[in-house]
């Protein structure tokens, strides 16, 4: 017969002969996984709430919920459209934007208009869009291009155009002008330059 290991041989030992040494050896054994046991039944366990679970683990409700305002694109801005493009014998190009079914301006009419003014690359210049301004449809106080742009619209009639620095500030004093001196001089500074009106006729006083 082959030696066993010591395990083996131990426990061979205590099943093979019932003797009151193993039987105390076992009772301790017995008696404390009974102790754990009830313990362990006596213990009740409590299930805890799923969102208070989320919170503890790091995750916040609010976060996963899909906002359908938040998720919307951005609506693109449209230019608005041109009804008619055409070409003064001076050489003012001008964009139809809207007809107007108001009274018509004619040269030497004082008219109220709303403008924003800028270069021929698009960056802004100025603007009399936050407070309507009054133009007299003389060559004398306001520039010549403008004016020929005012000529024959009517009020509500909106309009845009390019006008060459020949017939834009040639003299500082010419109306639209910023009464600012810090706008004031941003806009004399690019009277060598072609500019864009965009130009809304309020009113034909």
């Amino acid at each position: 017969m082959g030696a066993l290991p010591f395990q083996g041989l131990a426990h061979l030992s205590c099943s093979a002969s019932i003797s009151p040494s193993c039987m105390e050896n076992e009772q301790p054994k017995n008696a404390m996984a009974k102790k754990l046991h009830d313990k362990s039944s006596s213990l009740t366990v409590k299930r805890l709430p799923r969102r208070m679970l989320l919170q503890f683990m790091g995750f916040n409700p609010i976060l996963l919920c899909p906002y359908p305002i938040i998720a919307a694109p951005m609506p693109e801005m449209k230019e608005p459209e041109v009804i008619r493009t055409f070409k003064l014998a001076s050489g003012v190009r001008i964009q139809e934007i809207i007809e107007g079914e108001g009274s018509e301006a004619h040269e030497g009419d004082l008219v109220e208009v709303n403008y924003v003014c800028r270069r021929s690359n698009g960056y802004f210049v100025h603007s009399g869009e936050s407070k309507p301004i009054t133009l007299p449809l003389d060559k004398n106080q306001v520039i010549k291009g403008l004016k020929e742009v005012l000529i024959g619209m009517r009020v509500g009639g909106k309009r845009r155009a390019l006008i060459p620095p020949s017939l834009g500030y040639i003299d500082e004093n010419l109306q639209p002008i910023p009464e600012e001196f810090g706008p004031r001089r941003s806009l004399l500074s690019h009277a060598k330059q072609a500019l864009v009106f965009e130009v809304q006729l309020l009113k034909v006083i």
